[in-house]
């Protein structure tokens, strides 16, 4: 490498695992500049290079800096009481009728300034970024009314700044029906897409739009009048979909070109044709089906066989799944729900960004950003097989 295509930064001597083709490159090395990568792969094959700065990676596997697409991290108080009662045998539903779940959260979440929302968070987020995390979503979904959502949201934008990873903001006013909305669930949806999306939306707060619907949520029909709302404003959606039961969600969000459907431990056949036909992503949440002792599994050959996309995340939140390792949501997909090591990976890089609507991350190749996990491992089954420990190396975003 002498004189030739300059560039900011080269990691020399490293295994990658590219995810743009099938196999590991040993003795690869990636190029950047400007935080774009313009080389990455074999060595020997590189165009002639010139770096200001040259990283030794030592032959460690380098892999796409790891998306997580589906979190909850920005949120005040905790759960563990409610936890506890679920051990003694109450359902989750249960809980969330006696005024427990979601509105419990929202009531500790309402109380804090974006200040203190930002100050609980934190930790939640460096623990992702210690493992090699340099791209997460964080939903609102649990203030309910317009000036606690906005705290949410500028707390994940400030989260994001003040950390160094990507965040990819979704408005999720429509989780849950507040107290002083009981008994007016169209009311509430009225106030979700007349006032507050178009409020947070105009202030660059949105990055996408999401909802619940569930029993204990929102209707398809009400849910559809939030994917009328967002598409007016121009925003992609995404669906918690069939986590509890079958309101066919999944089918009803992919009619509306959505990103992702969430969940789908009760997805059904129309909705994976639905979903295959309009590319939607199904994002796994292991963790909450491990937290809360779930039984039924996605169907994860049949959305194999019909070609969606599976991503997965750790669904970070404090109600059924407190998980802030993407590492520990990759083991738990291939015990649980017999994903492949592959699977596992495409699912937090690739996939996961598809599932945020980003082109530009989750793939070491030309034009992409220089998201990078240096890992301190030999091969990639090491990161999905092990739970514990500290892996990683060194993590870069944007080639910083």
């Amino acid at each position: 490498m002498g004189s030739g295509h300059d560039c900011d930064t080269i990691w020399s001597d490293a295994t990658l695992l590219t995810m743009a083709g099938e196999s590991l490159v040993e003795q690869g090395l990636v190029a950047a500049k400007d935080g774009r990568i313009v080389y990455a792969g074999p060595t020997d094959t590189a165009p002639d290079l010139a770096a200001t700065r040259v990283i030794d990676c030592q032959g460690r596997l380098v892999t796409p800096g790891l998306i997580d697409c589906h979190t909850h991290i920005v949120h005040g108080g905790s759960r563990a009481g409610e936890w506890e009662v679920r051990l003694a045998g109450a359902s989750y539903e249960e809980i969330a009728r006696a005024g427990g779940g979601i509105v419990s959260t929202m009531r500790a979440t309402r109380e804090a300034s974006e200040d203190q929302l930002i100050a609980a968070s934190l930790p939640r987020l460096e623990a992702l970024i210690a493992e090699g995390v340099t791209t997460v979503e964080i939903k609102s979904g649990y203030g309910l009314e317009l000036a606690s959502e906005r705290r949410m949201l500028r707390a994940a934008r400030s989260l994001g700044e003040r950390c160094g990873v990507t965040v990819r903001t979704t408005f999720l006013g429509a989780h849950a029906l507040p107290p002083e909305y009981a008994g007016r669930a169209d009311d509430y949806i009225a106030l979700v897409t007349g006032e507050m999306l178009p409020a947070l939306a105009a202030e660059g707060l949105v990055d996408a739009v999401d909802a619940f619907c569930e029993g204990i949520g929102f209707t398809p029909a009400q849910t559809e009048r939030v994917f009328v709302a967002a598409r007016k404003l121009g925003l992609p959606v995404k669906l918690h979909a069939e986590q509890l039961s079958n309101q066919r969600g999944a089918a009803l969000a992919a009619r509306y070109g959505a990103l992702s459907a969430d969940h789908l431990e009760h997805l059904d056949d129309d909705g994976i044709a639905a979903m295959a036909a309009n590319g939607t992503v199904a994002t796994l949440l292991p963790g909450a089906f491990y937290f809360t002792r779930e039984t039924k599994l996605p169907p994860v050959r049949a959305l194999r066989d019909a070609g969606v996309p599976i991503a997965i995340a750790t669904d970070c939140n404090p109600g059924t799944s407190p998980l802030t390792s993407l590492l520990l949501a990759m083991n738990m997909a291939a015990t649980l729900f017999r994903l492949t090591v592959a699977e596992c990976w495409v699912g937090t890089t690739r996939n996961a960004a598809r599932a945020l609507g980003l082109a530009d991350t989750g793939i070491l190749a030309p034009g992409y950003w220089a998201d990078l996990a240096v890992w301190n491992v030999d091969r990639p089954a090491e990161l999905v097989y092990r739970m514990g420990g500290r892996p990683l190396h060194a993590r870069y975003r944007r080639g910083i």
